[in-house]
């Protein structure tokens, strides 16, 4: 099972030193992946519904400092040698489609072929207005739209494009992305839409298990989510092996036993012995590597967090 790990663009975490230390020693430990969230401003009030709390209130609302996300994962890519980089996600609309396109690639190349973008279609509505992006409403044809864009600037010796939302010709698109024909593309989100999208574009579909709406923080939720991709995925004419599956576990603390409203245990929390049963579980269902967060109160807590992991964790696995 390949592992990987968030890195912070918020919170007391998101200076260079910390960022640099964390992803580092990732890179030393094995770790399979870094992701990295997107925000590129926080509107002071919040009315949207955060999709991962029971609360629907965004954490970090309080403060507007972020980081942007390419320019965290072209850092990573000067500090790390082997570790991938993943956007986690990269809300599609935010940028526009030729420019998200000319990041991806450009970063593939500087990594050496390291690059994964995750995708979604956003959920913050006053954050589209803030930025001018697409209307929010119309956010996953903005998407969908853009995802198709995507793949002909990165394969196409004379891209043009002529759609709804975006349009581009005479141009030249280079450098190519290094991976080919381009990099993975992770269909993030768990509603209906999204387990469409995955099954049209992904590469992957990289859920979180949170979400209240659509909770897949038991085995047996996940495996009758998988189930109905695998519905979708032949719906529109695709191998349903095709698309690979990455879990993300934003709620990982070794510290900690969690419950599901039913009174269960949630996925990847408790002992040891339990975390182990869970991936086992997650790996007869597919899956094929796990997103988690080692990020504490302090550097040296989320530090001695991925020791554990790796040390005592990882060898139970």
């Amino acid at each position: 099972m390949d592992i990987g790990m968030t890195i912070p663009t918020r919170g007391p975490l998101a200076e260079p030193e910390s960022i640099g230390q964390l992803a580092r020693r990732a890179d030393e430990l094995g770790f399979a992946y870094l992701a990295v969230p997107d925000h590129i401003v926080v509107p002071r009030r919040i009315d949207s519904r955060y999709p991962y709390s029971a609360s629907g209130e965004f954490p970090g609302s309080a403060s507007g400092f972020c980081f942007d996300q390419f320019s965290v994962l072209s850092f990573l890519a000067a500090l790390t040698g082997k570790i991938r980089l993943v956007t986690s996600i990269t809300v599609i609309p935010h940028r526009g489609a030729v420019e998200t396109a000319k990041l991806v690639a450009t970063i593939d190349v500087l990594s050496h072929g390291r690059m994964t973008l995750g995708v979604g279609a956003g959920w913050m509505r006053e954050e589209f207005e803030a930025l001018g992006a697409p209307p929010f409403d119309q956010r996953g044809r903005v998407t969908d739209e853009y995802l198709r864009a995507f793949k002909i600037l990165w394969t196409e010796d004379d891209p043009a494009f002529e759609g709804e939302f975006v349009r581009f010709q005479n141009i030249s698109f280079l450098p190519k992305p290094r991976q080919k024909p381009y990099p993975p593309i992770w269909i993030g989100g768990e509603s209906g839409p999204a387990l469409r999208r995955a099954a049209r574009y992904g590469d992957t579909w990289y859920p979180i298990g949170n979400n209240p709406r659509y909770p897949l923080g038991s085995i047996g939720q996940f495996v009758s989510a998988v189930r109905r991709l695998g519905e979708i995925a032949t719906e529109e004419n695709r191998d349903p092996a095709s698309i690979s599956l990455v879990y993300c576990a934003l709620w990982f603390d070794e510290t900690k036993t969690l419950t599901l409203d039913d009174g269960s245990r949630q996925l990847l929390s408790g002992t040891v012995e339990q975390i182990a049963e869970d991936v086992a579980a997650l790996a007869e269902s597919g899956v094929q590597g796990l997103m988690l967060n080692f990020q504490r109160d302090t550097l040296e807590q989320s530090l001695d967090s991925m020791q554990y992991f790796a040390d005592v964790i990882g060898p139970a696995m």
